[in-house]
């Protein structure tokens, strides 16, 4: 019997998500506007046909190649929790000290620039950003602050503006410096950390009347602390009045 003809083994045809990483690292590098359906098809050793068939676009795959990165970019909730200890402050100095270290790794960092640089031409982009990286984490701050400053049935009237603000204070600053290429040492970046989560933690807590029984001893000790601080800091500022006055 005459034995029919063998097909030649292919080119393996990438996944989804490989397709994907390699349109973002294109992306990444050239823009939008300067990354072509060619160029992305010769990267992945896929033919045209077979990307448009997926995606349709150039516009869709950029989106959804996008949305893969943000989704592997962001700090999980799971991640976020596991910060937290019976020490209030301790705990939103780590959750702060993780976003930020977050939003200026290299990946947040690309991720960053490219964003902002379409969502002028696509403002989607930015909406898609702050559902996918942005939201869960003011869910996730907003439950905490309930959860710690709340009375006793957990109402904490405050918690979304909290935790907006919390994210404004901490993490926005070292982002938009980022996003102008302005370079932070780590030095600087921990101190900020440090100094903002206090900022906040404290005029939060002007705002939020009597603590919960819960965080009313550890709250003393920070105030106490701060007043220890601030009165360090006077007599340093006496002492160099004094020696300018000499």
């Amino acid at each position: 019997m005459e034995q029919p003809e063998r097909r030649r083994p292919g080119r393996p045809s990438l996944s989804n998500e490989e397709l994907l990483d390699k349109a973002l690292d294109l992306f990444l590098d050239k823009g939008f506007s300067g990354t072509s359906i060619d160029a992305i098809c010769a990267s992945a050793g896929m033919a045209k046909r077979t990307v448009y068939a997926r995606y349709g676009d150039k516009e869709s795959l950029f989106k959804a190649a996008l949305s893969r990165a943000i989704d592997e970019w962001i700090v999980s909730v799971e991640s976020l929790r596991a910060q937290e200890s019976d020490d209030f402050e301790a705990s939103l100095m780590r959750i702060g000290e993780m976003l930020v270290k977050n939003v200026l790794g290299p990946a947040g960092l690309r991720l960053l620039r490219l964003t902002n640089a379409e969502s002028v031409a696509m403002p989607e982009i930015a909406q898609e950003n702050v559902r996918h990286g942005t939201e869960p984490t003011l869910h996730y701050l907003a439950d905490l602050f309930r959860r710690r400053l709340g009375d006793e049935g957990g109402e904490f009237p405050q918690a979304e503006d909290a935790a907006q603000a919390f994210l404004n204070i901490v993490v926005g600053g070292p982002a938009n410096n980022a996003a102008w290429g302005m370079r932070m040492e780590m030095a600087s970046i921990e101190h900020h950390t440090r100094y903002c989560v206090r900022l906040f933690l404290h005029g939060l807590l002007d705002e939020a009347g009597p603590p919960a029984k819960s965080e009313a001893g550890q709250l003393r000790r920070v105030l106490r602390d701060a007043e220890e601080r601030l009165s360090e800091a006077r007599a340093r500022i006496d002492e160099a009045a004094r020696l300018v006055r000499d």
